[in-house]
């Protein structure tokens, strides 16, 4: 990939933001050197990984990627002898234990069923070095000193220091300390000089101590004495430091030669961490900018729905679909300046860019991206003065280099084609480019306001118009995309805005020819169709999302009750079984009773005695509950046709009777689903009269159905709670037993208001945090009496 379309296309500055993201100095190196990548597999392969990193921090929300440190030359070092300091071994072990940390971290995700293989693959290349990290942590502590347990030598030495210390402290504290002292001393403090204890004398007292001069203050007044009487002491001192510094390096000596010994394990540590950083950074950033994974082909292939620009924020850009590659490979984006059709080329070019370099793009779920050999961009004013050029030149300069390069696997950006020079050379100049570059196979976006290239779409096969819609009440863009509609001018509607006579205006109008009134006309229109188009289709869209979601739920549903169906089952039968268990108990209790009167009486037995154990008897008998849809069935016999509204009592929901499957089922209608039901499990409401049928569309209203969740990701506290009073009142409503409310992790007030929300609601039964799989703490589950 050209470096010069990375900077025009601002992916340098998109690298830069990448950056921040970055946990060590591995990561930022590594970030440093990405570019797009022209190879199909490896470009599927690195945005694969992007979307595990992001799935590990949706589930998690972060990763501990703290106390990595670049290792390398330390361990060069260790290797070729060298001795390593105590502040280069404490990094070393450092990092060991950061490995240790992700490893488990990530193989803990694995066994959640997570399914994460190329981040498996990475930490099961990890070895780890525990009981080096516990060799260095035990001689050195996280600041870089060396401890007294590294060994009994050193601990023995440190032991004799402070105790010599001591005594030389107590004598020159019985200096300063005497009668004398105020006079002879500038101060009463013992200070050190050449790692020596020394006291502060004034320069005319300076025989009376003897002993040794080390320094002197800058007045040449005080003088930094050491007192003969501890000059002995102070000799020891240095003698027990030195052999203190001595065993210090033989024991940094003997932890840089275990290092050594695993320098190929540090190595695979550090490179495993490098790479674990930079996939973090890239998944990171994506969930920055609320982006998702694109699928990727090698056929040219672009469907972007909702693209916005990343270096725009995103409560200013205004998003936009772009389609190329299937049914056209040329898009000519008419119009007037300042309409934002610059703003679309970057788009398009830096999300490829951004795609194949691994990164999740900013665009709706569901967007596709080709991975191209090479994408070549013009554009921007490129004036030269250094080159002696005009803007046309340099321009020509940069397409002259793209035509010599250009094939069929090429995204081709071109930004205001031909300007510059006279328009009617400049439009020809810019068809022939076009035709050019497009014969080749290329993709091709270009702009221009060239009237004369609004036929260009209409004239050749897979070329289509486009324009940036433009606002004439505001007198400003609104920087929206309309495919299939090419650019019109608007400049009488804005001098007319402006206050220009009308006078003016009609006398412009009629020096404009006939054909181009109707073509800014026609041209009105599509825009009008178009708008009104898109505005249904999105309608359309979140209809169908919303008929998609409620089938998930319904699935979902009947999977859990036939699950749930044994269960209940073996349940009663343990239930029926203890019943009759008690009812046997009693039976043979009353039996006994009666033997025993027989015995007793000589089988004198009286009518009342018999009846009272008859009653005792039919007591014992359990007695079982029918169902409302056995009482219902006794009740109501009625013969089943097809079209019949019925009452499906297993699941308490209406249907539609389609088809009779076998002698005892039905195939139901409920909503848009279909399933088989048995005859005994259907209550007969009513046959529907049949009535004149006429082509009519229905449309059901975005709010009708209830979802089983409610996302509150993003608002504010207040209207949360206003959020979640009104859902659960729908959900109750709708008879859900079950939902779910995502509120976050966040900082936890959100949380605790909702949950604390819940627990005080007459109708709620309990209330837990979703599972791994549910969101885990972000997600609060409600469970209905």
């Amino acid at each position: 990939m050209q470096e010069r379309t990375l900077k025009v296309l601002e992916f340098t500055k998109v690298r830069d933001q990448l950056i921040e993201h970055a946990a060590s100095s591995l990561g930022i190196d590594k970030l440093k050197r990405l570019v797009p990548s022209t190879d199909f597999e490896e470009v599927v392969k690195l945005q694969a990984e992007t979307d595990e990193a992001t799935t590990v921090l949706r589930i998690k929300g972060n990763v501990p990627l703290s106390g990595i440190h670049d290792i390398r030359a330390h361990i060069k070092r260790s290797v070729i002898g060298g001795v390593l300091s105590s502040n280069e071994l404490i990094q070393v072990a450092s990092t060991i234990h950061a490995s240790r940390q992700m490893k488990r971290f990530i193989e803990d995700i694995a066994e959640e069923r997570t399914e994460i293989p190329i981040l498996m693959e990475q930490v099961d290349r990890i070895i780890p070095l525990a009981n080096l990290e516990e060799s260095i942590r035990h001689a050195i502590d996280e600041s870089g000193e060396v401890l007294d347990s590294a060994s009994d030598l050193l601990r023995s030495l440190r032991n004799q220091l402070r105790s010599n210390e001591a005594r030389v402290r107590e004598k020159l504290e019985s200096m300063i300390r005497s009668s004398n002292a105020a006079k002879m001393l500038s101060d009463s403090i013992i200070t050190i000089r050449n790692d020596r204890f020394v006291i502060p004398v004034k320069q005319e007292y300076r025989g009376h101590y003897g002993g040794i001069i080390h320094d002197q203050s800058s007045s040449g007044q005080t003088l930094f004495i050491e007192p003969q009487v501890i000059v002995q002491l102070n000799n020891q001192l240095q003698d027990i430091r030195v052999k203190e510094q001595l065993e210090i390096e033989r024991i940094l000596t003997e932890l840089s030669a275990k290092t050594a010994e695993f320098e190929s394990e540090l190595q695979v540590i550090v490179e495993v961490l490098s790479n674990l950083d930079f996939i973090f950074a890239k998944a990171r950033y994506g969930r920055k900018m609320k982006a998702s994974m694109p699928r990727m082909n090698n056929e040219g292939r672009i469907a972007l729905y909702k693209a916005r620009h990343p270096l725009i924020p995103i409560d200013e850009v205004v998003a936009n679909d772009i389609l190329l590659g299937k049914d056209y490979t040329t898009i000519v984006i008419t119009g007037p300046n300042t309409g934002g059709k610059t703003v679309t080329l970057k788009t398009l070019g830096l999300c490829s860019l951004m795609a194949q370099a691994g990164l999740q793009v900013p665009a709706y779920d569901g967007s596709e991206l080709a991975v191209f050999d090479a994408i070549y961009a013009d554009i921007g004013d490129e004036q030269s003065i250094e080159q002696s050029l005009s803007t046309f030149s340099s321009h020509m300069v940069n397409i002259v280099d793209i035509l010599k390069k250009v094939d069929f696997n090429s995204l081709v950006l071109f930004d205001e084609l031909g300007a510059g020079t006279d328009p009617q050379e400049g439009a020809a100049l810019a068809i022939s480019i076009l035709d050019e570059v497009h014969n080749r196979g290329a993709r091709v976006i270009a702009t221009t306001h060239y009237p004369e290239l609004k036929a260009y779409g209409y004239n050749r096969e897979g070329v289509l118009n486009a324009s940036v819609e433009f606002d004439v009440e505001t007198l400003s863009p609104t920087y929206k995309l309309l495919l299939g509609v090419p650019g019109r001018s608007n400049a009488f509607e804005i001098s007319k805005r402006l206050g220009l006579n009308e006078r003016v205006i009609d006398a412009a109008r009629s020096h404009v020819s006939e054909d181009t009134n109707q073509i800014d006309k026609m041209i009105a229109s599509l825009e009008a169709s178009k708008r009104q188009a898109e505005i249904e289709h999105e309608e359309a869209r979140d209809y169908l999302r919303q008929a998609e979601k409620l089938h998930q739920d319904m699935q979902k549903q009947m999977i859990e009750f036939y699950q749930n169906k044994d269960a209940m089952l073996e349940k009663a039968a343990e239930q029926a079984g203890e019943i009759l268990e008690e009812a046997k108990s009693e039976a043979e209790k009353v039996i006994r009773d009666l033997r025993k009167m027989r015995i007793e009486k000589h089988a004198d037995i009286k009518e009342h005695e018999l009846i009272d154990a008859k009653r005792r008897l039919e007591d014992a008998t359990p007695e079982i509950k029918k169902s409302a849809a056995q009482m219902n069935k006794k009740t109501k016999k009625h013969t089943f046709t097809p079209g019949d509204e019925v009452k499906v009592l297993t699941f308490g929901q209406k249907g539609t009777l389609l088809e009779k499957v076998t002698d005892n089922e039905w195939q139901v209608q409920i909503g848009i689903l279909k399933m088989k039901v048995k005859e005994k499990d259907l209550e007969y409401i009513s046959t529907p009269k049949p009535v004149e049928t006429r082509p009519m569309a229905i449309v059901q209203g975005r709010d009708a159905d209830v979802k089983l969740e409610l996302d509150l990701r993003g608002e504010r506290y207040e209207a949360a709670l206003m959020r979640v009073e009104k859902y659960i009142d729908d959900a109750l409503l709708s008879n859900y037993p079950r939902v779910s409310i995502i509120h976050g992790k966040g900082t936890g007030a959100l949380r605790q208001g909702v949950q604390e929300y819940l627990r005080n609601h007459r109708s709620v039964k309990k209330i837990r945090f979703g599972e791994a799989g549910e969101g885990g703490s972000g997600v609060t589950v409600v469970e209905f009496k």
